[in-house]
């Protein structure tokens, strides 16, 4: 493997994801249910820009994990990634439940049914260990000589989630704690479940192996744009009418029809797909250091606005007090304006973040120094 090369525009895909996360979250939470109105262009439009953001977010999740693990020069079981990564899905997984306390439960001595609900960190949280654990595999199956293995394996867990999403979506799990219940279904709140959002982080770890084993041969850049444009426009467009052609074919291929009936996983893949081949083709302006910053704190700006937004801990934030009550003109003024107070106060953080922890350090070691001599 020859040494990693950072990816400036999947940098960038990052910052556009969180912005378009930020905004969709504030005008959905805070726009007033009468100018939700499906027939206006407007709303439509911007209702679908905001179903990308999701896929887009994992898939970028597990691409970056897996493109750091299988870029690594130590390709074996001690590569020093694979603890990082588990480190990485861990701190996602426990930000993700943290965020659902509300101290004034806690100073009750109760723990709200809203706490064990599972949104979108625990989801890439989890997806960040399961890549990690088929990365593992993978490095017992090339000793064996498959060296393909970690990419079918992922293209698999892909087709299996997608492909079956009508079918468990409706499963029930009584048998479960409500606290592992909530991953694979909706029935208690959850806004995401692993199934089927796992699948789109599978399918970022597949693109990984497939770019690091082709990223510097000869036009990989105008062939990867291109084929992934046009596997886009493909997905989007006729994926629906694939399925209904295999129906007409073979019995075999009547469990398709449910995916035919609600086909939104193909299609936003193929959404995925066109912005990865969008910012993959404006990759020379996206060094901006400014945009890469952005993208660099995805997870801080995601901590800061679900604080404002939902009131993480104290239960006072803007939905509480603004939920569905706000025009197009409000909603949108001020949600470019929650836009630039959550990345601006990030990349402040991130700025500081070294002299913080020197900070931190010094008075730990101040207050240790001054408790040992007192005792």
């Amino acid at each position: 493997m020859k040494s990693v090369q950072r990816l400036y525009y999947i940098d960038a895909i990052r910052a556009w994801a969180i912005l378009m996360m930020l905004q969709g979250h504030f005008i959905d939470g805070l726009l007033d249910p009468a100018f939700r109105d499906k027939e206006n262009e407007l709303f439509s439009w911007w209702l679908y820009f905001r179903g990308i953001t999701a896929p887009v977010f994992f898939t970028v999740s597990g691409f970056i994990v897996s493109y750091l693990l299988l870029s690594n020069k130590a390709q074996n079981h001690h590569n020093p990634r694979i603890k990082k990564s588990l480190k990485r899905g861990l701190e996602l997984i426990l930000y993700g439940y943290l965020l659902r306390l509300n101290f004034g439960g806690l100073f009750k001595g109760q723990l709200y049914n809203a706490f064990y609900q599972v949104d979108v960190l625990h989801c890439i949280g989890l997806a960040l260990l399961s890549i990690v654990l088929l990365y593992k595999i993978h490095l017992w199956l090339s000793d064996l000589g498959l060296k393909w293995a970690y990419a079918i394996i992922q293209f698999s867990i892909v087709l299996l989630l997608f492909l079956g999403e009508p079918y468990y979506k409706t499963v029930e799990y009584e048998y479960l704690p409500k606290l592992f219940a909530n991953y694979l279904n909706k029935a208690n709140g959850s806004v995401f479940t692993i199934i089927p959002w796992l699948g789109y982080s599978s399918f970022g770890a597949l693109l990984s192996q497939v770019y690091l084993r082709f990223q510097n041969k000869p036009y990989f850049y105008p062939f990867f744009i291109l084929s992934s444009l046009l596997s886009g426009l493909l997905l989007i467009h006729y994926s629906s009418g694939f399925f209904t052609e295999l129906i007409t074919l073979h019995s075999t291929f009547a469990f398709l029809q449910e995916v035919v009936n609600n086909n939104y996983l193909f299609i936003r893949l193929g959404d995925v797909l066109i912005v990865f081949a969008v910012f993959a083709s404006l990759r020379g302006l996206t060094k901006y250091k400014s945009i890469v910053k952005i993208g660099q704190s995805t997870l801080t700006t995601y901590i800061i606005h679900y604080i404002i937004l939902y009131g993480s801990f104290t239960g006072y934030g803007l939905y509480r007090f603004y939920k569905k009550s706000l025009n197009w003109a409000e909603a949108t003024t001020y949600a470019l304006l929650f836009m630039l107070i959550c990345t601006l106060s990030a990349v402040v953080y991130h700025h500081f973040k070294p002299r913080l922890k020197t900070w931190i350090t010094c008075v730990k070691h101040g207050f240790l120094k001054r408790l040992k001599q007192l005792l």
